[in-house]
């Protein structure tokens, strides 16, 4: 391998790290965000980030004159088929996630976020072909086994919990099979889904317990806002996953349910029970062998 394509590679794999960090610290940080929503119903609240997130993201396509892209890979019926399972299996993951956080589940949140991981390795591995390294594997023994404490602490079956980490899992895989931007990507996902969303929201207006009925302007701003905070994590995450294996990427995953994990407990009075804590370490010890694995990784690419 020449100097310049290691450099390209190295370079390429840092910008999908720091893309995928910033992408789940983000989604993390916006459970508190749909928590201070919690006054709305989450139906309603999905209705408003689809339809919110596509005007922003045609406005973005718009002024960088890709819009007749958009519409050439709406238009392909393979390409359409592709956008339109990641879409649906992106608003499944959506409007669990919100319902849970908006209906005090949120150490539910967490638990399906540590699963996720599990399943996108197991993706990638079965799927994808792609290989598990010595400390990926013990990693992954050790999030297994963190998933295991925080489900027999949880005391009944996780069906929410499991049902976030498969959509979310499946949108991952979806997301390497669409040839397109990360930007031009969401919009046609969210065009897709644009129909429905609309009708969500034309529902909520007409209805006689009008949606914003005795909300604050600072209530309605966050809702508009929805789009906003959709779309830049989201931008984040494909970019990153268009650069790294799912087996990389499955370990960034934790970020979410560690800062949900705290969240639940410090802000919103979730009890710490002792299982709960021993998973709560479990997790961070495969953190800690993953990281070990990339740092590895990365000083094997460096050119000589």
């Amino acid at each position: 391998m020449s100097d310049n394509l290691r450099s390209e590679t190295r370079d390429e794999t840092r910008a999908g790290i720091a893309s995928g960090l910033g992408a789940y610290l983000l989604w993390g940080v916006l459970t508190a965000y749909w928590k201070l929503l919690d006054q709305f119903d989450a139906i309603d609240l999905i209705g408003w980030r689809v339809v919110t997130a596509l005007v922003l993201l045609s406005a973005l396509v718009a002024a960088q004159r890709r819009l007749r892209v958009v519409g050439a890979a709406l238009r392909n019926p393979r390409m359409l088929a592709r956008v339109a399972a990641a879409a649906v299996v992106l608003l499944v993951n959506w409007t669990l996630y919100v319902w849970a956080v908006v209906n005090e589940h949120v150490i539910e949140t967490a638990l399906g976020y540590f699963i996720a991981p599990l399943f996108t390795a197991l993706i990638g591995v079965v799927v994808l072909r792609e290989q598990l390294r010595q400390l990926q594997k013990v990693g992954l023994a050790f999030a297994f086994a963190a998933v295991l404490v925080l489900t027999f602490a949880y005391g009944k079956p996780p069906i929410l919990a499991l049902a976030i980490a498969a959509s979310w899992a499946v949108y991952g895989l979806l997301k390497k099979q669409v040839s397109l931007h990360p930007l031009e990507s969401l919009t046609a996902e969210t065009s897709v889904l644009a129909l429905p969303a609309g009708a969500i929201v034309a529902w909520g207006i007409l209805r006689s317990d009008v949606m914003f009925q005795g909300a604050s302007g600072g209530d309605v701003a966050l809702v508009m806002l929805t789009g906003l905070a959709t779309a830049v994590p989201l931008l984040l995450f494909a970019h990153s996953a268009l650069r790294l294996p799912l087996t990389l990427i499955g370990p960034m995953q934790y970020l979410v349910p560690v800062i949900n994990f705290l969240l639940g407990w410090l802000a919103y009075g979730e009890p710490l029970v002792t299982a709960r804590f021993i998973g709560f370490v479990l997790v961070w010890v495969g953190l800690v062998c993953s990281f070990v694995d990339t740092l590895r990784r990365n000083e094997r690419v460096r050119p000589a």
